[in-house]
């Protein structure tokens, strides 16, 4: 190829220099963009003294001449991001030609236990490809869960049932560490410690190289690591005060837990342990009242009564990296562990009746009647995974990396109809379960290398097979008899098997002032869903299979006054979950039947950015992006009337959706002790399209803000406010009210910043708000009417201890869950 021949002409060139000379490249960590003005410099190794240093050129390469016999180690060092130090450096003679492997800097991290006043680093970060936050300025999340990291996230909102959504959509992925983790974003976010987290990339218009998996993008979790060796350890225990507001829940609500880890550090070898325990309860009520219009009769039930969770999260992790060499590297990752979510749904009928007919008519009946509700959710998971990475002496560099996994889920749900006030005599007794063994395997082969001179080349394949089994039995208890018998309408089992085949290629550059990339993905799938009842009656196999492009491309221009311009396209895919595609109803609540849809077509999503951001002195910047979402197959849960006291949910294609918004944030900090970040999305959001024959057709204007506001009183004293804040939001039949939430956090540091406590008082209402709450209507003119308000603990106090061993950062790497979090 033509490239060769000045490469063939560089290396005859420098075979005639006759002193040693050290080459090397220097990216970014993240996104392995080369780092221009990035400093090499090169020490003796014994004496420690500085013999020479370069800086690099646009695209990252540094060069050393004259260098003499020698053992030298070279640290690799560039603003805002951590320096690397490479040891061993051999120079045999005065000939050799060295050349290191690309040397990977990531952004520079604060530990918990800190808090740094001078060269504080940016609470956000605008890349060509994403937003980077900073997860050490939400102190509000510390000693919580990754879900109370990402909260504080403009793009990000989470309402009053825990729902996590990313521009106003729960289809997102998750990334660990770069690493894929398929869905179920709420569980697997919810189990994963805030201590642990360094920063959270927002992806909003990921490359080809990424799996098109998720319509509103990708959440990367960076977690904390270290460079350096030696041994490392840190322990944090959270406790929560008693309930302040206890909503005459039966139980008292608890809130504690503990999380270490150990990490060691020596010579070629990583070793990391790690072990979580966690209990999160949440009390609340539920307040609802339903009316239902079936043959001329109008049936109406209002509620009132306990909505509250208890929650259980343990796990133990394990992980050993080998690098025996400066080319190659080996990982190993184990990661075993439970959880269990009991919902408690107690709730007393106080006025269900009929009237007939409808407009003006009698009451056909009058009673009142207490359910007992308890749907518990439990998952065991055991993953393991192996990866290899290979540098090659042209800079070039294989990656492979292997995961199996296998999860248990199920769980029982009880459904107890009771007379009231007398509720020892039983109406109605219902009993459904479900064991779900899960089997997940993901294969990725990567290659990355430079082989033109405007750009670096990435090719990749990937595979992935999902086996989820699901034995559902529901029983209803014969009151004569006192047996429970099988109800084989709500009885079923069920097998989804998806293979999915993928390969991608981009290219993807920096020129002067332009950064640019552009490639497509091909993915091959194949779904298998087969459907079978009880009784031997139905046995049906559902097949849906695609070929489709993922198209991507984004640039961005960086004027000489600090100001960036980028604009991006990004075509992704929402796919299918289990629970989504079995048609069979599974009771959720005495009123309420929940089922899927076993034709359900994946969502195809294209997505357009054009943004701006602007950088001031004094850590201030702004930012704003402008984005236009297109849906297609939109996915929703629309309700029909099973009978006169009973809803249907059911899942469904609705038809396509449009969203146009805009995503604004600024950082502000008026004097060096007081910082600011507020971001806001607001956006207007389209349903058109149909459901059992009728039109749907829904338009309304969203926003949400996310802000924080913290006072550095002193080195080791701070308090920071947040406040999340979800305007009304429109569903296919109904909508959302609004959300919000006020928070609190003091901290202080002691021992030489090595243990650090922080006080949180988080949904503060003090009984004059309506914090935590959110009411979910949901409409069908002529059919029915139900309408819900969810009120959840407010006032929460909480204190969290934190305490590090030595100051050494943490380098532990972790593998989590890929599939079972996806229907936990």
């Amino acid at each position: 190829m033509l490239y060769r021949f000045p490469l063939c002409f560089l290396l005859l060139l420098l075979a005639t220099v006759t002193s040693a000379q050290i080459t090397g490249k220097i990216v970014d960590a993240t996104g392995q963009a080369p780092l221009e003005y990035a400093t090499a410099a090169l020490y003796d190794q014994s004496s420690e003294q500085l013999i020479t240093g370069v800086i690099t050129d646009l695209d990252g390469n540094f060069n050393m001449e004259g260098v003499k016999k020698g053992t030298y180690y070279l640290e690799a060092s560039f603003m805002g991001y951590r320096t690397r130090v490479v040891k061993d450096i051999e120079i045999p003679n005065r000939n050799a030609k060295i050349r290191l492997r690309t040397i990977a800097l990531s952004m520079g991290e604060n530990q918990l236990d800190e808090v740094v006043v001078e060269g504080e680093r940016a609470a956000i970060i605008n890349k060509i490809d994403r937003q980077v936050f900073d997860a050490t300025n939400f102190q509000n999340s510390q000693g919580g869960s990754a879900t109370d990291v990402i909260r504080n996230i403009p793009s990000v909102t989470v309402n009053g049932l825990g729902e996590i959504n990313v521009r106003g959509s729960s289809g997102f992925v998750v990334l660990l560490n770069g690493k894929p983790v398929q869905g179920g974003a709420s569980t697997l976010l919810n189990q994963l410690p805030a201590n642990s987290i360094d920063q959270v990339e927002v992806i909003t218009a990921p490359s080809a190289k990424y799996d098109p998996e998720g319509k509103a993008g990708i959440l990367n979790i960076i977690t904390k690591k270290g460079a350096i060796d030696g041994a490392f350890a840190q322990i944090n225990v959270k406790g929560g005060l008693p309930s302040i507001e206890k909503y005459d829940n039966a139980e008292a609500h608890q809130r504690y837990g503990v999380d270490a880890t150990y990490n060691m550090v020596k010579g070629d070898w990583n070793i990391s342990l790690g072990a979580n325990y966690q209990r999160n309860d949440l009390g609340g009520r539920r307040e609802g009242d339903v009316f239902t219009i079936n043959n001329d009769t109008l049936t109406q039930f209002p509620s009132d009564g306990e909505r509250s969770f208890d929650e259980v999260n343990y796990s133990g992790r394990f992980s050993v990296d080998y690098t025996p060499d400066s080319t190659n590297t080996y990982s190993l990752g184990f990661y075993a562990g439970k959880r269990s979510k009991d919902r408690t749904a107690d709730i007393l009928y106080y006025d269900n009746h009929a009237i007939t007919p409808v407009m003006g008519g009698n009451r056909v009946y009058t009673m009142q009647y207490f359910n007992e509700n308890l749907r518990i959710r439990k998952g065991d998971f055991v993953l393991g995974s192996l990866d290899y990475a290979h540098t090659f002496n042209n800079t070039s560099k294989l990656s492979t990396s292997f995961l199996y996994e296998y999860t248990l889920l199920g769980g029982p749900t009880t459904n107890r109809n009771l007379g009231y006030p007398d509720t020892n005599t039983v109406l109605q007794d219902e009993y459904n379960t479900n064991d779900n063994p899960l089997h997940g395997i993901r294969f990725q082969l990567d290659y990355m290398w430079n082989p033109f001179s405007f750009g670096q080349l990435e090719t990749g394949y990937q595979y992935r097979l999902l086996d989820h089994t699901g034995d559902f039995v529901y029983e209803r208890r014969n009151n004569e008899t006192g047996q429970f018998e099988l109800v084989p309408e709500f009885s079923s089992e069920v097998d989804l098997k998806r293979k999915l085949h993928s390969g991608y290629a981009q290219l993807s550059g920096k020129k002067e002032s332009w950064e640019y990339s552009a490639g497509t993905r091909v993915e091959a799938m194949n779904r298998e869903f087969d459907l079978r009842d009880k009784t031997n009656t139905i046995d049906t196999t559902y097949v849906y299979d695609y070929v489709k492009l993922f198209p991507s491309a984004s640039a961005q221009y960086t004027f000489k006054n600090n100001t960036k311009v980028k604009a991006a396209y990004s075509k992704r895919v929402e796919r299918t979950t289990t629970f989504k595609m079995n048609p069979f109803p599974e009771r959720e609540h005495s009123e309420t039947l929940e089922q899927g849809d076993p034709t359900l077509k994946p969502e195809f999503i294209d997505l357009f950015e054009l943004g701006v951001t602007k950088n001031f002195k004094g850590g201030n910047s702004v930012y704003a992006t402008a984005y236009f979402q297109d849906v297609k197959n939109l996915v929703n849960r629309v309700n029909t009337v099973y009978n006169d006291t009973i809803l249907n949910r059911i899942y469904t294609n609705v038809g396509k959706a449009r969203s146009l918004g805009l995503e604004i944030g600024a950082q502000i900090k008026p004097t060096k002790n007081w910082s600011n970040f507020i971001g806001g999305n607001l956006y207007t959001y389209k349903i058109d399209g149909s459901f059992d024959g009728r039109p749907v057709d829904s338009e309304t204007f969203v926003y949400s803000i996310n802000a924080n506001s913290t006072v550095d009183f002193s080195e080791t004293a701070s308090l920071q406010f947040t406040f999340n804040y979800i305007s009304d939001r429109n569903t296919a039949q109904g909508e959302d009210s609004r959300f919000y939430s006020p928070n609190l956090t003091f901290r202080k540091t002691f021992f030489n910043n090595r243990l650090s406590a922080t006080l949180q008082w988080q949904n503060i209402d003090l009984g004059l708000l309506d914090t935590n709450e959110q009411r979910i209507t949901t409409f069908r003119e002529g059919e029915f009417y139900t309408t819900t308000n969810y009120v959840y603990e407010v006032d929460m106090i909480i204190l969290n201890l934190s305490y590090t061993f030595n100051n050494r950062k943490n380098k532990s790497r972790f593998i989590d869950s890929e599939f079972g979090k996806n229907e936990f």
